[in-house]
């Protein structure tokens, strides 16, 4: 099996398509079989459907809570479905992708005739409970690779991401906007609902070295680590040789509060704390895909401990606190937090 992998165009391709962009990259390989390509095509796919439902969900009856709650015990929302089953009925479909592991399901789901080497790992609307007052939301997902001499099982997921072939996001908001890295360089694509594609039109985006806005839930200042208010103290003292106080802005989104940092610099943190000491974000579905866009963007993505890309999650469902940003800010949270117990 031959990976397909892109280092950022030689010449400026802003307007191509994402499907012309993804072939491009696949011309330069040698020996490239099409199947890295066909899946990334399926998942743009995927994004294009979850659009069309989201941009109608006001007048199509697919507001609200279903009534059920999650692996995660979180409420589930009638669009956290329709996504979830989109995604995972467009993968099956050609047989290159071997297996999902959804943010919405207790088990992995396996495709046994599948024969591609690739594996998905997904969440398929993150930010759902902010569906009903129209705040952006979007779909993470995550690629690894897998041998397909072996039968694959929820073992073959629990790598770090480090491992991981590809990763990406799609923000619905303002515009539909699909974020993807292969780890050498990170593309946006904006979906026109016009022509029916993603073009391209964020090209080899770089995450500025320092920000000055910090992204956390102040609401979860009494169940902080010292360090941690140490740090929120320290980012909202008048400083002004040292670029202080940095601007609070807070989404509860990840993918919208994310995005916002990729592309303006600053910082992202959901840290430990005394109600989730072990972290809250998933390692697998919002964790590891953002750790890779924003190393590859030229940005940090920490647990506060160690480099998130190098855990080894224990489960599907494994948890860990997530620090994101700018070089600069996420080495400064770093050393706020190095002695907290």
């Amino acid at each position: 099996m031959t990976h397909v992998s892109w280092s950022p165009p030689d010449a400026s391709k802003a307007g191509a398509t994402l499907e012309t962009f993804i072939l491009e990259g696949m011309f330069k390989v040698p020996g490239a079989t099409g199947t890295f390509t066909s899946l990334l095509n399926q998942i743009s796919l995927a994004a294009k459907l979850i659009t069309g439902r989201v941009r109608r969900a006001g007048l199509a009856d697919v507001l609200g809570w279903t009534g059920d709650t999650n692996v995660q015990g979180e409420s589930v929302q009638k669009l956290d479905i329709i996504a979830n089953e989109t995604m995972i009925n467009v993968l099956r479909r050609r047989g290159h992708c071997m297996g999902v592991a959804s943010e919405e399901n207790d088990e992995a789901i396996l495709f046994p005739n599948a024969r591609g080497g690739y594996l998905v790992v997904v969440a398929p609307l993150d930010g759902s409970s902010n569906i009903d007052v129209d705040v952006s939301i979007g779909t993470i997902f995550g690629i690894l690779r897998c041998d397909q001499e072996r039968p694959v099982s929820a073992e073959s997921f629990l790598v770090p991401g480090s491992e991981y072939a590809a990763a990406g996001y799609v923000i619905y908001g303002t515009s539909t906007v699909l974020m993807l890295s292969t780890g050498q360089g990170v593309h946006g694509f904006t979906w026109d609902p016009g022509a029916g594609e993603f073009f391209l039109s964020h090209e080899n985006i770089r995450c500025p070295t320092r920000g000055n806005i910090y992204s956390v839930n102040e609401g979860n200042t009494a169940r902080w680590t010292p360090g941690v208010k140490r740090w929120a103290s320290w980012v909202k003292e008048e400083n002004k040789a040292e670029g202080r106080p940095y601007t609070h802005r807070y989404v509860g989104s990840l993918v919208a509060d994310a995005h916002r940092t990729l592309l303006k610099g600053g910082i992202f943190a959901y840290p430990a704390d005394t109600k989730s000491p072990g972290g809250k974000l998933r390692l697998l579905y919002e964790a590891n895909p953002m750790a890779l866009i924003f190393e590859a963007a030229g940005g940090l993505a920490t647990t506060g401990r160690e480099r998130v890309l190098d855990v080894v999650p224990s489960e599907l469902h494994a948890r860990v606190p997530l620090i994101i940003g700018s070089k600069h800010d996420v080495e400064t949270f770093e050393q706020f937090v190095k002695d907290d117990v």
